[in-house]
């Protein structure tokens, strides 16, 4: 992508007045997408961006300058660009770069761009028709066919020069569904960084199904009851409260701001025995892995909670820099045009062994939270809401009526500290993490969970 003289010209320019760090990191990428709504193709885009981006460290400072093209002249103009918010004398040179091993964690069968277009149409057309023949009670139906290859050179100062081919696949489903004057929506969009091969998992007839099935169930639904009671995380979806009630406050950069309430707390325990959450970007194929973070650090497993006690926090380079803490390859950035941040990759818990029907079983009146949909957390207490799509009642052991209008209203800690079962099935749920303005692919996995309590709002008594 950019020769290696050129790279290591621009490092050096970049050092030039008194950066500690210098660090060029180039990409290009390449997208397609097919949109299906109203029984009609919307839309079949594509595109391509390429570009690179220089990040000069010094202290706890960063520059940052970018250029959306990849000859000698841009870069070294950028080069220069970042190294003009420094007025010192050089400290620090460029080492040899070396090149590290490539790492092929997700491989690819059926490249996506060796697929006909035709065949990604006939994708979201199959979507469409297998979610619109489950009911009559079928109004609308957008079908989504989304696949990326991104090709990510990075190059640093202390030599490092490391390279990582990624594809992702997408597909997905939205429904909406009305009768008798309720209308609920349905949703599912499972994704992976795999090839045209994700159709093989996920066949687009069972896409189209399952959204649609969640919008058809919620049309029998009674609004939700409040109050204080037992709750159970249906394995997946319930992964999403992980994710955002505890996975963002252990994300270094909040910490350094002593904006998490996990800060100075490592080595607590915080948890239910039960509870081993892991991230971890080296999972062969999860839609949130990689070779190697946007830095260049190889994705790893990283244990956060190790049976109830907080273990670790996810880094990018400048918080391990910052805090003396080792690199847990979890800088990541939405592309050349911004700076890498500590994010997830592939967060979830670990099952335990209960069996998931007993753990329903153990609850005589509580709710089932199938879906999740928006919520909110502040990361400085872990106080969170969350509304939930599909949900049902839990009475004497057994699911029966669904609910609508249901929110989960907690604090991160504290219903952590009352999970009571955990079950040995396992799935996950695929999306896209906004972040400081910054959007990346990650996986939230979760498997049956029970919380002992958790505050239920709703409209019903």
């Amino acid at each position: 992508m950019i020769d290696e003289g050129v790279l290591k010209d621009a490092l050096t320019a970049a050092l030039t007045t008194g950066g500690e760090f210098a660090e060029v990191y180039a990409e290009t990428r390449t997208s397609t997408s097919v949109r299906l709504e109203d029984r009609r193709v919307e839309e079949v885009t594509s595109g391509r961006d390429r570009g690179a981006g220089i990040r000069v460290i010094h202290g706890e400072s960063t520059a940052y300058a970018y250029t959306n093209r990849l000859d000698r002249a841009s870069i070294i103009d950028a080069a220069k660009a970042a190294a003009a918010a420094l007025h010192d004398e050089p400290r620090a040179a460029v080492g040899d770069l070396r090149r590290e091993p490539e790492r092929v964690l997700n491989p690819v069968k059926l490249a996506p761009e060796d697929v006909a277009a035709a065949d990604k149409i006939a994708t979201v057309v199959r979507i469409d028709e297998a979610a619109r023949a489950r009911s009559g009670d079928i109004r609308q139906v957008i079908a989504a066919y989304v696949e990326g290859h991104q090709d990510v050179l990075i190059a640093n100062s202390e030599g490092l020069c490391v390279t990582d081919d990624r594809t992702r696949t997408r597909v997905s489903c939205q429904v909406v569904a009305a009768r008798d004057g309720v209308i609920q929506t349905g949703h599912f969009g499972p994704g992976a960084s795999t090839g045209f091969e994700l159709l093989e998992q996920f066949p687009p007839e069972s896409v189209g199904q399952r959204a649609a099935d969640q919008a058809i169930a919620m049309l029998s639904s009674s609004p939700a009851p409040a109050g204080e009671m037992p709750v159970v995380l249906a394995p997946g979806g319930g992964g999403v409260l992980f994710h955002e009630a505890c996975g963002h406050g252990l994300e270094a950069d909040l910490i350094h701001k002593d904006a998490s309430v996990y800060k100075d707390r490592t080595g607590e325990k915080i948890a239910s025995d039960l509870v081993t959450g892991i991230d971890d970007g080296s999972l062969a194929s999860a839609w949130g892995s990689f070779a190697f973070d946007d830095e260049g650090t190889p994705s790893q497993r990283t244990v956060l909670f190790d049976k109830g006690v907080l273990t670790a926090y996810m880094t990018d380079l400048l918080r391990a820099r910052t805090m003396g803490l080792s690199r847990s390859g979890n800088g990541r950035r939405q592309s050349y045009a911004f700076l890498p941040i500590p994010r997830m990759t592939n967060s979830f818990l670990v099952p335990g062994d209960a069996d998931p029907e007993e753990i329903l079983k153990g609850v005589k009146k509580g709710l089932y939270a199938k879906s999740f949909g928006g919520g909110e957390v502040n990361t400085a207490t872990a106080d969170f809401v969350f509304g939930l799509t599909e949900a049902y009642l839990i009475e004497n052991g057994e699911l029966t009526t669904p609910v609508r209008g249901a929110n989960l209203i907690g604090n991160g800690p504290q219903i952590l500290a009352r999970i009571d079962a955990v079950g040995r099935d396992w799935e996950s749920w695929t999306g896209v993490c906004g972040k400081d303005g910054q959007g990346v692919p990650v996986t939230s996995g979760m498997p049956t969970v029970r919380i002992s309590k958790i505050t239920v709002g709703g409209t019903s008594a």
